[in-house]
Protein backbone atom coordinates (compact mmCIF):
# COMPACT_ATOMS: atom_id res chain seq x y z
CA UNK A 1 0.00 0.00 0.00
CA UNK A 2 1.17 3.36 -0.85
CA UNK A 3 1.52 6.53 1.58
CA UNK A 4 1.94 9.89 0.28
CA UNK A 5 4.16 11.14 2.50
CA UNK A 6 4.63 15.02 3.07
CA UNK A 7 7.74 16.63 4.74
CA UNK A 8 7.69 19.85 6.43
CA UNK A 9 8.63 23.03 6.64
CA UNK A 10 10.43 21.94 3.05
CA UNK A 11 6.70 20.79 1.56
CA UNK A 12 8.28 17.98 -0.08
CA UNK A 13 5.45 15.09 -0.31
CA UNK A 14 6.86 11.35 -2.26
CA UNK A 15 5.04 8.12 -2.62
CA UNK A 16 6.40 5.58 -0.05
CA UNK A 17 5.38 1.97 1.00
CA UNK A 18 4.26 0.78 4.25
CA UNK A 19 7.02 -0.51 6.13
CA UNK A 20 9.74 1.47 4.43
CA UNK A 21 12.46 3.21 6.58
CA UNK A 22 11.74 7.15 7.23
CA UNK A 23 15.43 8.21 6.41
CA UNK A 24 15.00 6.19 3.20
CA UNK A 25 12.01 7.86 2.46
CA UNK A 26 13.48 11.39 3.04
CA UNK A 27 16.55 10.51 1.07
CA UNK A 28 14.65 9.40 -1.86
CA UNK A 29 13.07 13.01 -1.68
CA UNK A 30 16.25 14.93 -1.77
CA UNK A 31 15.75 15.38 1.94
CA UNK A 32 18.46 14.91 4.90
CA UNK A 33 18.04 14.00 8.40
CA UNK A 34 20.65 14.16 10.31
CA UNK A 35 21.64 11.31 12.77
CA UNK A 36 23.58 10.25 15.44
CA UNK A 37 23.63 6.97 16.83
CA UNK A 38 21.20 5.47 14.16
CA UNK A 39 19.79 3.10 17.20
CA UNK A 40 17.27 5.96 18.76
CA UNK A 41 18.95 6.34 21.78
CA UNK A 42 20.16 10.07 20.89
CA UNK A 43 17.45 11.72 19.40
CA UNK A 44 19.80 13.69 16.42
CA UNK A 45 16.62 12.43 14.24
CA UNK A 46 13.78 13.23 16.09
CA UNK A 47 11.12 14.63 13.66
CA UNK A 48 7.62 14.95 14.64
CA UNK A 49 4.51 13.11 12.78
CA UNK A 50 1.32 14.63 11.87
CA UNK A 51 1.37 17.72 14.30
CA UNK A 52 1.69 15.40 17.45
CA UNK A 53 4.26 12.52 18.58
CA UNK A 54 8.24 13.05 18.46
CA UNK A 55 10.16 9.72 16.77
CA UNK A 56 13.37 8.69 15.97
CA UNK A 57 13.50 8.68 12.48
CA UNK A 58 16.50 6.03 12.51
CA UNK A 59 14.28 3.37 13.78
CA UNK A 60 11.09 4.32 12.45
CA UNK A 61 9.18 3.15 8.76
CA UNK A 62 6.21 4.19 7.21
CA UNK A 63 3.39 3.39 9.49
CA UNK A 64 0.17 1.12 8.02
CA UNK A 65 -3.32 2.12 7.71
CA UNK A 66 -2.93 5.74 6.92
CA UNK A 67 -2.81 7.08 3.14
CA UNK A 68 -1.27 10.37 4.22
CA UNK A 69 1.66 11.13 6.97
CA UNK A 70 2.78 14.55 7.54
CA UNK A 71 6.51 14.66 8.97
CA UNK A 72 7.93 17.61 10.47
CA UNK A 73 11.66 17.99 9.82
CA UNK A 74 12.35 20.51 12.77
CA UNK A 75 16.22 21.22 13.92
CA UNK A 76 17.68 20.87 17.35
CA UNK A 77 19.89 23.82 17.63
CA UNK A 78 21.92 21.40 20.22
CA UNK A 79 22.90 19.24 17.04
Amino acid sequence: MSVSVRFLPNNVTIEAEVGEPLLQVADRAGLCIPTGCLMGSCHACEVEVDGGDAICACISAIPPGQTELTINLYSDPTW
